[in-house]
Formats: structure tokens, C-alpha cells, sequence
């Protein structure tokens, strides 16, 4: 296992991870680029991590209505609002932003400078749902009828969990968990300057906003933030994270009690997951565990690749993989992987026509049009900065084509952007207009028969994860 590098000497081995990870696809310049000699490579076609097409973290997942929902925070580093990614299928996500909870909706006059993060989303014994999200170092509390919403402030415009409940530490990173009597406990808290963390825990009354009884102190051992509780058996297991995740040090680990409140102990074979270099997974952790088809998962978030990005860029990315739960209640060993199968997602995202990519050169080799046209939400098309690029589709023989669906980079910036078609890639006509637009998928019609489309970006910092023509 890696452990935490102290010092120079991690800045030296990050930099060194980050010059392996390049060097070793700089020579792939196509889809169907053999993978690397060791068998990982974190740009192969159809890769089902990261899930999400985007920078996202802190994710929290719940099923209502046949469909899946996905709460997040939104990178780089958090934002005025919160992301919500939704799916049918668990591999076709879309993405919204609710109204409830926004830095100016949700604000006190302690609460700080820091974004909306971090959330919690339950369904309480009530039959009401409930989030739990930290903006700024404060947590705030918001009830919807669904997880759809509409969501609204449920403690009267004030915090359930002010700053200065303990002020040596954030009060941040709050997760509900709701036992199988129903009944409901909060935890929270992390540490200031990446030590010193402390988790909090009170059992809630039936309104899921007022504490039942005084917050405790249940901090285990090496936990720094992101707490999340589950019963396994005659076991109540506390996950959480410690180390930094800016760095290559951060990961999850787990703690064991007889009671909601504990007293937690670290479990012997903690941390359950960390860094692995050889599986390209860059310090995962805040994580949230579900169950789907009889097994159970984590939902975690990792560094973006390539890592490290360059300047204060902090950009994390969600991924999903099998949590192995032992005949006694205690968690193995998470083997982190390219994309696990979960029981009730499908197999594969819905696929668009085939087609060859060109147009626009990426700014490096890792970002390269093809990149837009691998079924990967790792990789992504980047052109270097000019007035106006452009990506070409061969579909390699006309064909009728309804709409195209489009990834970018970040869902919540604008786009001015327009689509041309053409029978010979010489001569064009315009069938989408040039116009903003913003989100993910970005769907734009067009109803004609064609053999290439030119999709042309102007004045807007383009990349796109993914272009997907039907």
C-alpha cells in the first residue's frame, strides 16, 4: 500500500506521478490506441470511470422513482451553487443546479467565504426528504417532497450547525444516516489547515431538524473530514477521510462501533482505499455507499487526470466501485478500477453513430480531437486558444442524423457555439445556428442527411468530454 509522503518529498513524487501518467500516453493518437503494457491506461474507449462528464466532488447518491440522483459539489474548489445529476439508467447523466441551496439563499453573517458543499441527501421516517450541505464553514438544512425538489431552507433561514458550535474546527461535511427503526443521527466537523479534524455526532428528532440530545465528540482514529455511517450486521461502520485532497495523500478509511454513537475504533484493516498509481486513481475519499442489485458500492471522487493540472486548479471527478462487505459486517479491500458493473445501470451509455474525428489541434497529445469521440469522461478534446476552433465528424457515408449531444468541459459555463454539415468536407451549410448555450447534455437538432458535421466553437474556451451524434 502507499503510504502519505512528508514534505519536499511529496511534491517531488506528485510531480513524478504526473510525468509517468503523461509519458505514458503521449504516444496515443487514436480511440483505438492499444492500452499500456501493464494494462492501464486511463484513456481507453469506453471506460465507465469517471462516471460524470465533469469536475464534481463530495458526491452523495439516492434512487426515488425509478431514477437516480447524484448531489455534488461543484469543482474547481466549490461553487455558489450545488450540481444534480440525474439518470434513468445510471450511465446517461443530466445536469441541473436547484434553487435551493445557493451561497445567497443559505448565508449568516459567520458563515465565511467558502462555497456550497458537501452534501447529504435522506429520506426520513416522515416520508419527506432532507439535505445536509456546508456553505461556507456552516452546515444548513433544506426539505423537498423528492429529490427533484423544489428544495427550500427548512430551519428558518438560520444554520442548523453554526461556525461557532467548535470553532477550532470546520463545521462542514455533514451526513444524516436514518437506522432501520428509523430513527436519525447527524455527523460532522473536519480539521483546519488539513490536521486536526474532529467528527461530531447527535441523534435528531422526528423533524430531522432539531437535535435530540447534546452533540458528541466521536472522533477515531486519523479521521480529518467526510464522515458517513452504515449498520452492517450487529456492526455501525464510520467511513470517513483523512489526509489532503489536493495532494496524493488523501483516502478513506473506517472505524467500528455497537451504536450510532459509537465509541468508534479504526478497524485493523483501514484505510479501504487510497491512492494507486498503477490503476491511475489519485487520492480518493468523501464518499457516500449504496446498495444496487444485492451488493453494495462506493461513490467517491478522485483527482482529474492528468494530475497534477497546473496552478491552484483543484479538479476531482466522481467514480464508482464495488465495496466488498465480509460475512462478519466488516469492509475489504476496494479494488479501484476503470468502471465497475453495478446491478440497475447499464452496461454501456447509450451509443451515437460512429465517427472520425478531426478539426482544431489539442493543446497537447492527451487532447486531441479524438478525445471528444472515446467514450471516456477522462479524456477530453482541449484546442489551444484561437479565435475560433472547430471539430469535425466523418460519419464515413451520409446518413440521416437527428441531434447531437454534447459533454463540455464545465456543464455550468456558456458556450457560443454552431453547427455546419457537408456531403464532400469542402462545401457547407449552416444547420444550427451560432447561439449560447449551457449544461450537460447539450442537445441541438438537426434533422438532416449528411456525411460530416463541423461543430464551431467562437470566442468561448472550448473542450468538450464527449460528442455524441444521432
Amino acid at each position: 500500500m502507499i503510504q502519505p509522503i512528508p514534505g519536499k518529498a511529496r511534491s517531488r513524487t506528485i510531480v513524478a506521478i504526473a510525468c509517468a501518467l503523461f509519458s505514458a500516453v503521449t504516444e496515443l493518437v487514436a480511440p483505438a490506441a492499444a492500452p499500456a503494457a501493464d494494462g492501464v491506461d486511463w484513456t481507453t474507449p469506453h471506460d465507465a470511470n469517471p462516471l460524470l462528464p465533469g469536475y464534481f466532488a463530495d458526491p452523495t447518491i439516492v434512487r426515488d422513482g425509478g431514477r437516480w440522483y447524484i448531489f455534488a459539489t461543484i469543482d474547481p474548489w466549490g461553487d455558489d451553487r450545488l450540481g444534480l445529476w440525474t439518470s434513468a439508467d445510471g450511465r446517461d447523466w443530466r445536469f441541473s443546479v436547484p434553487a435551493w441551496p445557493t451561497k445567497q439563499a443559505a448565508t449568516s453573517p459567520t458563515s465565511g467565504d467558502s462555497k456550497v458543499w458537501a452534501p447529504s441527501v435522506v429520506k426520513a421516517a416522515n416520508g419527506a426528504w432532507y439535505m445536509y450541505v456546508s456553505v461556507g464553514s456552516e452546515v444548513w438544512v433544506g426539505t423537498a417532497p423528492s429529490p427533484a425538489g423544489p428544495w427550500r431552507d427548512a430551519h428558518g433561514g438560520t444554520p442548523l450547525i453554526a461556525k461557532s458550535f467548535a470553532p477550532r474546527y470546520h463545521m462542514i461535511d455533514a451526513e444524516a444516516f436514518v437506522d432501520g427503526d428509523g430513527s436519525a443521527y447527524l455527523y460532522w466537523g473536519s480539521g483546519l489547515n488539513w490536521v486536526n479534524g474532529h467528527c461530531f455526532a447527535v441523534k435528531l428528532k422526528p423533524d430531522m431538524v432539531t437535535f435530540d440530545g447534546t452533540p458528541r465528540d466521536v472522533t477515531p482514529e486519523h479521521y480529518f473530514e467526510a464522515p458517513f455511517m452504515m449498520r452492517s450486521g450487529a456492526h455501525y461502520l464510520l467511513s470517513y477521510s483523512d489526509g489532503n485532497t489536493t495532494k496524493d495523500t488523501y483516502k478513506v478509511r473506517y472505524a467500528i462501533g455497537d451504536t450510532p454513537l459509537g465509541p468508534f475504533h479504526e478497524a485493523a484493516d483501514s484505510p479501504i482505499l487510497q491512492t494507486d498509481v498503477a490503476a491511475d486513481v489519485i487520492s480518493p475519499g468523501h464518499h457516500a455507499v449504496f446498495r444496487s442489485g444485492g451488493a453494495s458500492h462506493i461513490l467517491y471522487h478522485r483527482q482529474a487526470l492528468p494530475f497534477v493540472p497546473g496552478g491552484e486548479l483543484v479538479l476531482r471527478q466522481v467514480a464508482v466501485d464495488r465495496l466488498p462487505i465480509r460475512p462478519d459486517g466488516t469492509l475489504g479491500i476496494v479494488t479501484p478500477t476503470q468502471g465497475t458493473p453495478v446491478e440497475g445501470f447499464a452496461a454501456r451509455r447509450e451509443p451515437g453513430l460512429p465517427w472520425r474525428a478531426t478539426g482544431s489541434p489539442g493543446v497537447d497529445p492527451l487532447h486531441g480531437p479524438e478525445r471528444a469521440a472515446d467514450d471516456n469522461y477522462a479524456t477530453l478534446w482541449r484546442p489551444a486558444p484561437v479565435a475560433r476552433s472547430e471539430l469535425i465528424a466523418d460519419l464515413g457515408r451520409r446518413r440521416p442524423t437527428t441531434m447531437s449531444a454534447l459533454r463540455p468541459e464545465y456543464p455550468t459555463r456558456t458556450y457560443r457555439l454552431a453547427i455546419d454539415v457537408s456531403d464532400d468536407g469542402r462545401t457547407w451549410r449552416r444547420a444550427v445556428p451560432m447561439a449560447d448555450h449551457q449544461g450537460s447534455p447539450i442537445e441541438l437538432p438537426h434533422a438532416v442527411t449528411t456525411r460530416y458535421l463541423r461543430l464551431v466553437f467562437d470566442r468561448s474556451d472550448p473542450a468538450l468530454w464527449e460528442w455524441t451524434i444521432r
